[in-house]
C-alpha cells in the first residue's frame, strides 16, 4: 500500500467525509431501527474492536498506541502500551488469547510503516492480562523476504512511458507490488491466525509458532480515468480514458460459515468518493486462496462482521453508515459518524464510531457503541 491510514491522512480526511451523508442503498429503507447503546466515549482512533468475555470489550486505540479493554460498564484499561507513535490495531480474541499487531511508522508528515509485528496477550476469565505480550512474528521481515504482490502490476498497465512519466510521485504511472506491511485486522480459528495486511496487500496466515503462509493476494481494483477524476487529483490529459489499476489494501478479516474468510478492502488512492464507492468485500478460501467478490460499492469498507448464519455487515468509514449486504443490495442498518470497528456478538453487533477527531482543535471522542438489531 502506497499511503498508509495515519493521523494525518485520517484527520485531513474527516473533514471531507463529515459532510458526506449516508445514503439507503438499493431503495430499501431499515424495517425497523435498531437500539444503539453507548458503552465508552473518549477513546482515541478506536479503529479495531473484539468482543471478550464476561462483557469485555478489547479496542485497539490505535494512534495513541494502547490495547485496552472496556467492562460491560464502560470502565476502560489500558493492557498494552505500544512505542511511542506505533499503531496498535488488529484485535481479535480466541480462548483466552488476545492477538493484536504493531506497526513502527518512520517519522514525517505522512509516517511510512518500517516494521510490523503480531502479538499476542493471554488473559484470564475477566480479561485481565495473565502475563506480558509476546510477539508471535516479525511480519515486515517475511514481507522483505517474500512480497506476495511482487509479481503484480499496479497503475496504467497500457499505456507508453511518455505518459508515465508525467505522472506525479505519490501516485506513479506504473509500479509493480513494493515492500510493505501494515497489518490492519486478525482472527484466529483452530489455533491458526489470519492477517489482513494493507501493506502486502494480501491475506496470511500465521501458526501458533509463528510460521507464515501467503493465502490469498486480493485483486488489483480497476478504474477508468475520466477528465473530472484525472483534474482532482492530479493526473495527466494522457490518462483519461484509460484503465488504473489501484492496490486492494484489505482492512479486515473474518471467518465465516464452514471456515470461508471474508476480508474487507479499502482501495488505494483516494478514498473519498470522487473515484466512486470502491470498498468491497471478498470470500477467501483458506485453503486454496481462491478469491470472490460477494459485495461492492462502499465507501471506505473498514470492518466486517459476518453472522453464523452468512449475513454481512459493513463499517463505511466514508460513508457514514453501518450497511448490511443482501443478496438485493445493501441495506443501511445504522446511520452514524465516521464508524470503524465492527464485530458480531451473539446476535448483535459491537462497533466504534466517531473514530477521528474533526481537526487538530477538536478532542478525540471515539465511541464505543452495541446495536442491538431488531428480531424477526
Amino acid at each position: 500500500m502506497r499511503r498508509a491510514l495515519t493521523v494525518a491522512a485520517a484527520a485531513a480526511t474527516a473533514l471531507l467525509l463529515a459532510a458526506t451523508p449516508a445514503t439507503a442503498h438499493g431503495g430499501r429503507p431499515t424495517p425497523k431501527p435498531p437500539t444503539v447503546t453507548d458503552i465508552a466515549d473518549g477513546l482515541v482512533s478506536p479503529l479495531t474492536l473484539a468482543a471478550g468475555p464476561r462483557g469485555t470489550t478489547f479496542v485497539t486505540q490505535n494512534f495513541a498506541s494502547l490495547l485496552t479493554s472496556v467492562g460491560r460498564d464502560g470502565a476502560t484499561r489500558v493492557l498494552y502500551t505500544g512505542g511511542a507513535g506505533n499503531d496498535v490495531g488488529g484485535v481479535s480474541f480466541s480462548g483466552r488469547t488476545v492477538t493484536f499487531t504493531e506497526t513502527v511508522l518512520a517519522e514525517g508528515e505522512q509516517p511510512e510503516p518500517i516494521d510490523s509485528m503480531v502479538k499476542t496477550l493471554r488473559v484470564d476469565r475477566n480479561g485481565a492480562p495473565a502475563g506480558p505480550a509476546r510477539t508471535l512474528v516479525d511480519l515486515r521481515a517475511w514481507e522483505n523476504a517474500h512480497n506476495p504482490d511482487g509479481n503484480v502490476t499496479y497503475g496504467l498497465r497500457h499505456a507508453p512511458q511518455s505518459c508515465l512519466d508525467q505522472f506525479p510521485a505519490e501516485m506513479p504511472g506504473r509500479y509493480t507490488g513494493v515492500q510493505d506491511s501494515h497489518p490492519y485486522a486478525t482472527t484466529t480459528r483452530h489455533g491458526t491466525t489470519y492477517v489482513a495486511d494493507a501493506g502486502m496487500n494480501a491475506v496470511v496466515s500465521v501458526s501458533d509458532r509463528g510460521r507464515v503462509r501467503a493465502v490469498a493476494v486480493l485483486p488489483a481494483q480497476p478504474v477508468r480515468v475520466t477528465a473530472q477524476a484525472a483534474a482532482a487529483n492530479g493526473l495527466p490529459d494522457c490518462a483519461v480514458g484509460r484503465t488504473y489499476w489501484f492496490e486492494p489494501v484489505p482492512t479486515d478479516v473474518e471467518v465465516g460459515p464452514r471456515g470461508k474468510l471474508y476480508v474487507t478492502t479499502l482501495p488505494g488512492g483516494p478514498e473519498d468518493a470522487n473515484l466512486g464507492a470502491r470498498g468491497a468485500v471478498y470470500t477467501v478460501d483458506p485453503r486454496w486462496g481462491s478469491v470472490r467478490q460477494v459485495a461492492s460499492g462502499f465507501l471506505g469498507a473498514t470492518n466486517v462482521a459476518v453472522s453464523p448464519h452468512g449475513e454481512v455487515y459493513v463499517a463505511e468509514l466514508f460513508g457514514g453508515a453501518i450497511t448490511q449486504a443482501t443478496h438485493r443490495g445493501h441495506r443501511t442498518v445504522l446511520e452514524t459518524p465516521l464508524p470503524a470497528g465492527l464485530e458480531w456478538d451473539h446476535g448483535d453487533l459491537l462497533a466504534t464510531t466517531n473514530v477521528l477527531p474533526a481537526d487538530d482543535t477538536t478532542p478525540p471522542d471515539g465511541h464505543l457503541v452495541r446495536i442491538d438489531l431488531p428480531r424477526w
